[in-house]
C-alpha cells in the first residue's frame, strides 16, 4: 500500500495556505502571535499576508520524569495547566510537578528574553489574535497558551495551524472562538509526517524572522513618536536586574515602576501606564525586581513578592543608579500590588530623591504605620471601587500618612483593572500627578482626604 505523501512542503508553505483560509482577518487590528520555535515561520507567513502584526507567546509542555515527551501538563504566562489523572496514575509527586514546572518557566522566560530583546509585548486587549502553530498533537501546550491569550481580553481568538489530531481539536473545544486546521487526518501520529522538510526551527531564525516582520515602519506599533526603548543592567547586591529605558525628548522627569511578582518589563497593564506617561513626554524605567530564576520559584511559592524589605533594598538600588545615570531627571515611583508597600519603604529611605509616588491596586498598609507616617514623597492611591478589601486596607494607610496625599477610586474597576476603560483612567490619573510632581518643583499643596 503506498504511504500518504507529505501534504506541506515546509512550515513556509503550511503558513502561505493558512493565511488564504484567513484573509478576511486582514487588517490593523489582526494580531499574529507564534508560538516558538516551529509555529514562527508559519505564523511570519500568516502576519505577512494579512498585513498584521507579529509577536510571540512562549508557553511549555511539562514531560514526565524520566519521560520528557510524556506531557503531564504544560504552562504559559500566569498559566499553569496539569493532567491531574496521567499524574495519579504515575504517582509523581507535588513537589516533582513544581520542580518541572520551576524549570520550564525559568526557560520560558529564557526565550521570551532571547526572541523578543527590548521589543515590548504586543498589546492583545481588544483585538482579534490569531495563534499559529507548525501543528497540535495532544494540544495541550496551545491550551495554556490560549487561556494565557484569553485572560488578556482580546476581542477574538484565533488558532490556526496546519494539521492537528483529532485529540487536540476535543481539547480545545470551548477555548477558542475559532480553530482553523486545514489537516485534521484519522491516523495523526505525529505532525512532522505532514511535512517534506520538518527540520527544526532554530533560535536564530526565530530572531531573524520577528526582527525582520517588525523592522516594517508602516506595520511597527512600538512608540512611533517616543524614543527607543534600550535594555538597562542594574547592579543589586549580588544580582542583576534587567530593565527597559524610554527617555523622551526633552523629559525632565523618570518614573520607575515597582512591580511585587512576575515581570514588570513585560506586564501589559505596566506598559499601557508607560505608554502613557512617555506620551506625556516622562521617562519610564520598567525593571524586573526579582531574577528570571527568582522569578521561576516565586510563581509556586509566593514568597519573594510578599518580601517587602527585599523588594525595597533593590527600588533603592535603582534609585542610586537613576540618580548616577540620569541626575537631571526627578524620580517618581509607580507601585502595583506589593510593589506598592515596596515603593513606599523606598521612598521613606531616599526621601531627598524621590518626588512623587503611585500606588495601583497596591499594598501600603505592607510598609508598616511607621513607614507610612515618614513618608513625605506626595502619594497617590489608586483603587478599583469593586476592589472591596485593597480599597478599605488603603483607606486605613491613608490615614497613617502626613504628606501630600490622595485616594482615587476607580468606580466598578476591579483588582486589575479589567474593566473597559479602567486602565485608561489610572493612566490618566497617574499621568496628572507625576506632571504636577516631577516636572515643575514639587510643592506642599493641601493635604485631601
Amino acid at each position: 500500500m503506498e504511504e500518504t505523501p507529505p501534504i506541506f512542503k515546509d512550515r513556509y508553505d503550511a503558513g502561505r495556505r493558512l493565511a488564504q483560509r484567513l484573509i478576511a482577518f486582514k487588517g490593523s487590528n489582526t494580531l499574529i502571535l507564534a508560538l516558538p520555535r516551529g509555529g514562527v515561520p508559519v505564523g511570519y507567513e500568516i502576519a505577512h499576508a494579512l498585513e498584521a502584526q507579529l509577536d510571540i507567546i512562549v508557553a511549555r509542555k511539562l514531560g514526565a520524569p524520566g519521560q520528557p515527551e510524556l506531557g503531564i501538563g504544560a504552562i504559559a504566562p500566569g498559566i499553569r495547566i496539569i493532567n491531574e489523572a496521567l499524574v495519579r496514575q504515575l504517582r509523581i509527586e507535588p513537589q516533582e510537578i513544581d520542580r518541572i514546572a520551576g524549570r520550564e518557566t525559568a526557560e520560558m522566560q529564557r526565550r521570551l528574553r532571547l526572541y523578543r530583546g527590548n521589543r515590548p509585548a504586543a498589546e492583545i486587549v481588544g483585538k482579534t489574535v490569531i495563534l499559529a502553530d507548525d501543528g497540535l498533537a495532544t494540544g495541550i501546550t496551545a491550551l495554556a497558551a490560549a487561556r494565557a491569550v484569553r485572560a488578556e481580553k482580546p476581542e477574538r481568538l484565533i488558532l490556526a495551524v496546519p494539521v492537528c489530531s483529532e485529540e487536540a481539536a476535543a481539547r480545545l473545544a470551548g477555548e477558542l472562538d475559532e480553530l482553523v486546521c486545514l489537516l485534521q487526518p484519522e491516523d495523526f501520529t505525529a505532525v512532522g509526517q505532514w511535512y517534506l522538510d520538518f527540520t527544526q526551527t532554530s533560535d536564530e531564525e526565530v530572531m531573524k524572522l520577528l526582527q525582520e516582520e517588525n523592522n516594517n515602519e508602516t506595520k511597527n506599533p512600538f512608540s512611533p513618536g517616543v524614543q527607543k526603548e534600550h535594555t538597562v543592567t542594574v547592579p543589586s547586591s549580588l544580582v542583576e536586574l534587567e530593565g527597559n529605558l524610554v527617555v523622551p525628548d526633552n523629559a525632565r522627569g523618570v518614573v520607575l515602576f515597582a512591580h511585587g511578582s512576575g515581570s514588570s518589563r513585560f506586564s501589559p497593564r505596566n506598559r499601557f501606564v508607560a505608554k502613557a506617561l512617555q506620551e506625556a513626554g516622562i521617562a519610564t524605567l520598567l525593571i524586573d525586581l526579582l531574577t528570571t530564576e527568582e522569578e521561576a520559584v516565586d510563581i509556586y511559592t509566593l514568597e519573594l513578592r510578599f518580601d517587602i524589605d527585599l523588594l525595597a533594598e533593590r527600588l533603592v538600588d535603582i534609585i542610586d543608579w537613576l540618580r548616577h545615570k540620569k541626575p537631571e531627571l526627578k524620580i517618581g515611583l509607580f507601585g502595583a500590588s506589593t510593589g506598592g508597600a515596596a515603593a513606599l519603604v523606598a521612598a521613606s529611605k531616599r526621601p531627598e530623591s524621590v518626588v512623587a509616588i503611585v500606588s495601583r491596586g497596591g499594598r501600603p498598609d505592607m510598609a508598616g504605620n511607621r513607614v507610612l507616617s515618614e513618608v513625605r514623597s506626595p502619594t497617590l492611591l489608586i483603587v478599583g471601587g469593586d476592589d472591596t478589601e485593597v480599597l478599605k486596607l488603603n483607606r486605613q494607610a491613608l490615614r497613617q500618612m502626613h504628606t501630600v496625599k490622595e485616594l482615587a477610586v476607580v468606580s466598578g474597576a476591579t483588582h486589575l483593572f479589567e474593566e473597559p476603560g479602567a486602565l485608561e483612567e489610572v493612566s490618566w490619573l497617574a499621568t496628572q500627578w507625576f506632571l504636577r510632581y516631577l516636572i515643575p518643583p514639587a510643592s506642599p499643596g493641601a493635604l485631601r482626604e
